[in-house]
């Protein structure tokens, strides 16, 4: 009677969070973060323990056969939507459809071969396979998708674990005393369902709350890069700036200013859509062509800048003739090839400085050396004269 009590809340639970997700998921637009898919989980999840109220725990009726389907599509759907929240999509319809047919199809053999302990068997083999794949998958996840999550994959490794061991010690349990290992009055399955109970509380909100937190990690990328070329804007700059300026061994930086020649009329003969392109291209070489830690910005408009750090004159020198060769030798891609677009810039280089707040003033020495190269002739590079 009490595990049956702990069932029947486990439902409630299941389908008030699967609510909840949908809720959320229609008020995300574009990106759901997989919502509606762990909403569709928490469904399936809550349908098969409804059928299983329904129909009792070792029953072989078509009810039971829909329950061990229900139960094994659940957690597939959990995986679908965890790839979806890390920005991998994937389909979700034909991968359930494929597994419940599957799984219906094994259970139908089964049963017929080996009886109904052995079908019973095959769910908790099932559950506690698919349980330790995502168990690893998380752990896995800690040095590769997921490194901003280290902590929370642990966990979720963890909690995974638990529900795996306790399928794999039902599985055993089945195997030595049959059906009678599925009495519902046995003190491990108010344990067992204690323990789904427990999931089914703890791990919706864990969802949501990571949806929050990458919601406002996208809100603070959004606020401190710019949309077309994904480099930092001056914000980001500036923080970035000063987060290098903190370390006890950072050195001296330097600014490179960057300005596509003759933007304008790039914009004014190919229209802004090829002037979008080439200042993306320019981005990527920037990208490129910069030294690891090195920051680049976009300032706004054709204007870039590079912050060379650690280094010195003759480095930062180096770094902006590298830069302004890569600009001049290299097609714009993804335009006619039959015309052609390259384009040349001109860089102007600050003289060095050690602190964020020193920016500004950086910044309008490197402008000037620009400024004398646009009226030198372009495509070039100039170094400030101080004094």
């Amino acid at each position: 009677m009490v595990t049956t009590i702990i069932i029947s809340m486990l439902c409630v639970h299941l389908l008030c969070f699967c609510a909840m997700f949908l809720l959320i998921s229609t008020r995300l637009n574009g990106k759901k973060f997989g919502m509606e898919v762990f909403a569709l989980g928490n469904l399936l999840l809550g349908g098969a323990y409804i059928l299983q109220l329904l129909d009792g725990v070792s029953s072989s009726s078509i009810l039971s056969y829909a329950s061990h389907t229900l139960t094994l599509c659940a957690p597939v759907t959990y995986v679908l939507g965890a790839m979806r929240f890390f920005d991998r999509p994937t389909p979700v319809l034909k991968p359930l459809l494929a597994v419940a047919v599957g799984y219906t199809l094994a259970q139908l053999l089964v049963s017929a071969a080996l009886g109904p302990v052995a079908r019973h068997a095959l769910l908790a083999f099932a559950c506690a396979t698919l349980f330790v794949g995502m168990s690893l998958a998380a752990l896995y996840g800690r040095h590769t998708y997921a490194r901003d999550l280290r902590v929370e994959m642990l966990v979720f490794a963890s909690l995974i674990g638990g529900i795996c061991l306790l399928n794999a010690a039902k599985f055993v349990m089945i195997i030595r005393g049959g059906l009678d290992a599925l009495d519902l009055n046995t003190s491990f399955q108010m344990g067992f369902y204690i323990y789904m109970s427990f999931l089914g509380t703890v791990l919706p909100p864990s969802a949501v709350w990571l949806v929050l937190r990458r919601l406002t990690d996208e809100l603070r990328t959004l606020a401190t890069h710019d949309p077309l070329t994904r480099l930092l804007n001056r914000r980001g700059l500036l923080d970035s700036l000063e987060l290098h300026f903190r370390s006890r061994t950072a050195g001296s930086a330097y600014v490179l200013v960057v300005d596509v020649d003759h933007f304008k009329r790039i914009n004014d003969t190919h229209g802004h859509k090829t002037g979008d392109q080439v200042l993306v291209h320019v981005a990527n070489i920037l990208i490129n062509t910069a030294r690891k830690g090195d920051l680049i910005c976009r300032l706004g408009g054709e204007e870039f800048a590079l912050i060379a750090l650690d280094t010195d004159r003759e480095g930062a020198l180096q770094l902006a003739e590298r830069v302004r060769l890569a600009i001049e030798q290299t097609d714009v891609p993804g335009l006619s090839q039959t015309q052609p677009i390259r384009c040349t810039a001109t860089i102007g280089v600050s003289d060095h400085f050690t602190s964020a707040q020193a920016l500004d003033d950086s910044l309008q020495q490197a402008d000037k050396a620009l400024y004398r190269g646009k009226t030198e002739g372009r495509n070039r590079v100039e170094w400030v004269r101080v004094g």
